[in-house]
């Protein structure tokens, strides 16, 4: 995966000339600033995760290398004026408490963290199942706790996704693998009166028509439903967008939507986002018309069923491909996201924007094309808003060492 992208008298000419100005000072703008750059060792290296924002403007995410043992960390970084403060909250040993921690951390109302390691724990895979986990603050002093460790059998291996909060405590996932059928399972972890922790199983992916391996997204949850997608399986084998509802107490599972591949959309990694009238947006790592990925639109009709609509398909070299991070909006509903190959330079990216039309179409643009170390690399995932309208994102390569940044973006 990889990134890139960002176009008869006198007084026509000084127009043009200032029209050029005014494109080339919007351009340079629009060009993120790398925040902060990892150094790799106990610092962490190759972060490949989603960042989530505090009330007070500090980021957290993961790197899946580095730390002090060498299996991932859990990291603060506060942005300051003259750049950024960051701190290791925990270093993953790769034992019992999991290694390889993939796409960030979760905050609560309280402040706590939850996340997902690929490795480590126990159970029947080599090296380990995985993890779920919980970092509490207290006092400044940051506390790692497995609330669940996976064993492979029915409850799921490897989960290397987000997880999701409840309003109750409860913490829902995917994994891409184990469960009765070996495809992945829906789980939810919950909170019991005695402090321990419980797993429930909230679906087992068949690899049939309900489709095949979580993917690497969070789930959304609204309204007591989850939304969420498979990479692979269903009806066509590319993939599903799905729902689970509570109903009496039993969760009811629901394929919304089955990818057709080439030339609609297919493979989809990232979480889905909603906007105001409920509509949900997500992107795709291949398919589209050009086979290079795509963004999508599913729509809920009057029937109760779900119309999908390609808005934008990839073409490659400087426009970007393969996008494997979520979608975000700006307050006049414009969407930006990122693709993790294509873009200029070093194929190694870019950040785009979509705008709707008043005829119904949308219109595509590359606001940046990465460059590669010392600017950022492979953007595999998405970006994450701040009260005041920027961005916040990582490359997984990239920085003064090649081990990853942490950029913002300011539209």
């Amino acid at each position: 995966m990889g990134s890139r992208r960002f176009s008869h008298s006198m007084n026509k000419v000084l127009t043009i000339s200032a029209a050029v100005a005014i494109m080339a000072c919007s351009a340079w703008a629009a060009a993120p600033q790398i925040i902060y750059n990892f150094a790799g060792g106990n610092d962490g290296e190759y972060v490949d995760s989603d960042l989530v924002v505090d009330g007070a403007g500090n980021l957290y995410g993961t790197s899946v290398q580095g730390g002090q043992f060498a299996s991932g960390t859990v990291f603060q970084v506060t942005p300051t004026a003259n750049g950024s403060t960051h701190t290791v909250l925990y270093s993953f040993t790769g034992g019992a408490d999991g290694g390889e921690p993939y796409k960030g951390v979760t905050l609560d109302s309280q402040g706590n963290l939850y996340g997902t390691a690929v490795t480590g724990g126990g159970g029947s895979c080599d090296g380990g199942c995985g993890v779920a986990y919980k970092l509490t603050n207290s006092g400044g002093v940051w506390t790692q706790t497995v609330i669940h460790a996976f064993t492979g059998g029915d409850d799921g291996s490897g989960p290397g996704s987000g997880v999701t909060v409840g309003r109750h405590g409860g913490i829902y996932g995917m994994t891409p693998t184990g469960g009765a059928n070996g495809q992945g399972v829906v789980y939810k972890v919950k909170p019991m009166a005695d402090g321990t922790w419980k797993l429930e199983v909230l679906h087992a992916f068949t690899g049939g028509d309900d489709g095949a391996g979580g993917s690497a997204g969070r789930l959304l949850l609204s309204k007591g439903t989850l939304y969420g997608v498979t990479t692979a399986g269903g009806a066509n084998g590319q993939g599903v967008a799905f729902k689970i509802t509570p109903t009496k107490g039993v969760w009811q599972f629901t394929t919304i939507y089955a990818f057709k591949g080439q030339p609609d959309a297919g493979f989809p990694y990232s979480t889905l986002t909603m906007d105001s009238k409920g509509r949900l947006y997500g992107t795709t790592y291949y398919d589209g018309a050009h086979n290079l990925g795509s963004v999508y639109q599913l729509t809920l009709r009057h029937d109760g069923t779900w119309k999908e609509r390609v808005l934008y398909s990839f073409k490659g070299g400087t426009d970007g491909s393969n996008s494997s991070g979520n979608l975000v909006f700006d307050k006049t509903g414009t969407i930006y996201g990122t693709t993790s190959t294509g873009g200029a330079h070093c194929d190694c990216g870019v950040i785009f924007k979509l705008v709707h039309r008043l005829d119904g179409s949308w219109n595509e643009s590359v606001r940046y094309r990465f460059k590669g170390a010392p600017d950022g690399a492979y953007a595999y995932n998405g970006m994450v808003g701040d009260s005041a309208g920027n961005f916040y994102g990582t490359t997984s390569h990239g920085g003064t060492t090649d081990d990853g940044v942490i950029y913002k973006f300011t539209p």
